[in-house]
């Protein structure tokens, strides 16, 4: 089974990465830097996973969404 996740990384101002997963709410992690925050996004998601399998529960995943961007100007 192929599952597709949108993470988020937040540069934090002390530094580092917090990574937020908006499919799996809850499933939050950290890095120190962006490839550390991805590989601890990575296997806090496996995790998760784990869990919800556990408890039979389904699995969400972001296969079908689309993400876009917008920049606005400030008038």
């Amino acid at each position: 089974m192929e599952l597709t996740y949108k993470i988020l990384l937040h540069k934090d101002p002390e530094g580092g990465y917090m990574v937020t997963v908006p499919a799996l709410p809850g499933c939050i992690t950290q890095g120190e830097n962006v490839d550390e925050a991805i590989a601890m996004a990575e296997e806090a998601i496996e995790l998760y996973i784990d869990e919800l399998r556990s408890r039979k529960e389904d699995i969400p995943d972001d296969s079908h969404t689309l993400e876009y961007s917008l920049h606005l100007k400030s008038a």
